[in-house]
């Protein structure tokens, strides 16, 4: 017989390898992969900045261009989170560039060795770049920015030697070009964080946060400030989705149907929110009363919608969802035809069916396109409408005349100080006077690169003059450069002092990279380093007393802009005008979330609830207008022109009298639409019913936020 094998024993070594790595190989890669997530992309992001700009710097000396720091000034510009983000600004930047020196070169043809009229001319330029910033967002508006100040650049070296100016132009874009190059490859290819990936994680959030705000709210957890506060949010979270998708645009991967998609999907976000808002409104009215029988009929429906939203909201399930609903409304029609309730109540029910109905739809069509996103599907969505934002004309025109005005003045200052590198000056209060113009706070925002300027001043005369002096050839001069540069661009990956980062790094840049051929000159220097945190300043100190109050996202011309954009409801094409609307009322609650920061008060809810107020009105007119274009003239048409001209009436001035015609004139619009629903196809019903549910809506909102007549107890229709 033979013996049983013996069991293999493991080897003492391999047990106490075993140990070994459960002890510390496991916790040392763990606490790697916390580095790589959190402070390890910070080092990744500055070595990929260090060595853009240092291989732009050596391929700038190679080719022997006339000013290097300025591709190394580029690539800093440049370097941003996302390989999308960085080749969106690249794009922008280079085509600001080309239309700056462009009309630099146009600007010094037509008014040679005449100082007077080019300053002129260049200050309407950089007010009409810096106005068209303030229409525009992202890198659009930073292409603006920098052609308003690259045809600074280039036209006032070239006052005195207006024939030099065409090779500066041609230097400029060869320079900047280079660090565009040089910026986008390393930034794509090493260690690329995708934009795309960041898009699709934004998406998802935003679906949770939006489905269980709307679950929150049907079952009645959230506050009317809470509520205020969330779609505030709401407006910002849909202006960084688009900023996200404009940059995931740029990359390979990223296709053009996922960017339809995406408008699609904002679109609907849109759409939901404003009907939620709509139901929330009117549950809170019915509350508000006493007791009704309709409110214990309203209520199970909502209940059955809030439990739904805790699921998955697949097609299927929608369905379902839908077709639970639809029971339910007709026993709760039958039960209210038994209980017979006022004429009042009995509108509140039907209005509140309406919009629970409409709210279902949306948030179906909302979960379609999450899902299709998510699982990467291609769905077929209808053209959608790219967003469309809005900023207050008071602002647009204030940020132009601030730009030409700061110019103005500190070409005043050169000519009476006399004093040769103000020039310098001049160029940079020109371009953080634009730059400045698109922040919400740009006060705080050019004090920041100022104190950048300031703290490193000192660092770069060491660093100048004891370390790169003394560099025997391009490695040591990136050994002696590097600390500094370093600094600069970590301080810039901390959302609370990126400003001194960018200051920094702005500054070392222009004053440390070398020239082909360098004179290092004691006096020179100071002259050069003083006169650029003296634009800074001056470009701070026109922030502070030129028109202050003008500023992104001040909340009176915020509210101020939101009744025209009402006012534009009742006017002109309808066209996609309810897209249009939508977008424009949202990016203004985003610019006020911007300016209101992370804790926003009494006023600028205010201002929030306002809003919410009149785009619920707009919505309701541009469903009415609609309704008018589809019928013929009669009864209901005359009806509802009385309707939409009375609001465009009280958007343009609201007040008691304005409030008491809208309601009469909605009243007065009840009794034609009812009476034409007895004869009307299945369509035009429902179209009836949609017109009869905005009258109501109209008729409370005025009654809950606007004017309206103390002691007035009608309804709507």
């Amino acid at each position: 017989m033979n013996p049983a094998p013996a069991t293999d024993l493991p080897h003492p070594a391999s047990r106490a390898g075993a140990k070994l790595a459960a002890r510390f190989i496991k916790p040392l890669r763990q606490q790697l992969r916390d580095w790589r997530a959190g402070e390890g992309e910070r080092w990744i992001f500055v070595a990929k900045a260090m060595l853009a700009a240092f291989s732009a710097l050596w391929i700038a000396f190679r080719l022997g261009l006339d000013s290097p720091n300025t591709a190394m000034t580029t690539t800093f510009i440049l370097a941003l989170p996302s390989s999308g983000m960085v080749l969106e600004k690249a794009f922008y930047r280079l085509l600001g560039t080309l239309v700056g020196c462009t009309s630099a070169l146009l600007i010094v043809a037509i008014f040679p060795q005449q100082p007077v009229a080019l300053f002129l001319a260049l200050a309407l330029w950089i007010g009409l770049c810096t106005a068209g910033a303030a229409m525009h967002r992202n890198q659009q508006s930073y292409s603006f920015v920098l052609a308003g100040y690259t045809a600074c650049m280039i036209a006032v070296p070239a006052i005195d030697h207006p024939a030099t100016v065409f090779t500066l132009a041609v230097t400029r874009v060869t320079e900047v070009g280079l660090g565009v190059i040089c910026a986008a490859v390393v930034h794509d290819v090493l260690f690329p964080r995708h934009q795309s990936r960041q898009v699709m994680r934004t998406v998802q959030a935003r679906y949770d946060s939006f489905i269980t705000f709307c679950q929150q709210t049907l079952e009645h957890s959230l506050s009317p400030a809470q509520i205020e506060l969330h779609h505030l949010r709401f407006a910002a979270d849909i202006a960084a989705l688009e900023s996200g998708r404009a940059a995931a645009f740029f990359e390979a991967s990223h296709a053009r149907a996922h960017t339809r998609q995406l408008h699609a999907f904002n679109n609907a976000f849109m759409s939901a929110l404003t009907t939620c808002y709509t139901l929330h409104r009117l549950l809170r009215r019915l509350r508000a009363h006493p007791p009704s029988p309709v409110l214990a009929l309203i209520e199970p429906l909502h209940a059955t919608v809030a439990a739904a939203l805790r699921d998955d909201l697949s097609g299927a399930r929608m369905e379902h969802v839908r077709a639970a609903l639809a029971q339910q409304a007709a026993q709760a029609q039958a039960q209210a035809a038994l209980l017979q309730p006022e004429r009042a109540q009995r509108i509140a029910f039907d209005t509140a069916l309406e919009l629970l109905d409409r709210f279902v739809r949306d948030i179906g069509a909302f979960a379609a396109l999450y899902h299709g996103l998510t699982q990467q599907r291609q769905l077929q969505v209808s053209d959608p409408v790219a967003y469309s934002p809005r900023t207050p004309s008071g602002i647009v025109l204030a940020s132009g005349v601030r730009a030409a005005g700061a110019l103005l003045a500190g070409a005043t200052l050169w000519y009476w100080l006399a004093w040769p590198y103000a020039a310098n000056a001049i160029i940079m209060t020109s371009i953080f006077c634009a730059l400045a113009s698109s922040s919400p706070r740009p006060v705080a925002m050019t004090r920041q690169v100022l104190a950048g300027f300031l703290l490193v001043w000192p660092l770069s005369f060491l660093t100048e003059y004891l370390l790169v002096v003394r560099a025997s050839g391009y490695p040591m001069l990136v050994l002696a450069a590097l600390p500094v540069f370093a600094l600069g661009s970590y301080l810039t990956t901390d959302a609370r002092r990126a400003g001194v980062g960018v200051g920094m790094s702005m500054f070392t840049a222009q004053v440390i990279a070398p020239l082909n051929q360098m004179q290092y000159d004691g006096a020179a220097f100071l002259n050069n380093t003083l006169s650029m945190p003296v634009g800074v300043a001056l470009a701070w100190a026109i922030f502070a007393v030129l028109l202050p109050e003008h500023t992104m996202g001040q909340k009176d011309h915020i509210a101020a802009a939101l009744w025209r954009e009402a006012l534009a409801t009742c006017k002109g094409s309808l066209f996609r005008r309810k897209h249009r609307f939508d977008h424009r009322v949202r990016d203004l609650l985003s610019q006020l979330n911007a300016a209101a920061g992370p804790k926003p008060g009494a006023p600028a809810r205010a201002v929030v609830r306002q809003g919410l107020t009149l785009l619920e009105l707009g919505h309701s007119v541009i469903e009415m207008r609609q309704l008018i274009a589809a019928n013929e003239a009669g009864a209901v048409r005359n009806a509802l022109e009385l309707c939409v001209d009375q609001l465009a009436a009280y958007f343009r001035a609201p007040d008691r009298t304005s409030s008491a015609a809208v309601q009469y004139a909605v009243l007065q619009a009840g009794p034609p639409i009812r009476e034409a629903l007895a004869d009307a196809t299945p369509a035009r019903q429902a179209r009836l019913r949609m017109a009869l549910t905005d009258l109501h809506s109209i008729y409370t909102s005025l009654l809950d936020q606007m004017p309206h007549i103390p002691g007035d107890t009608h309804h709507a229709a």
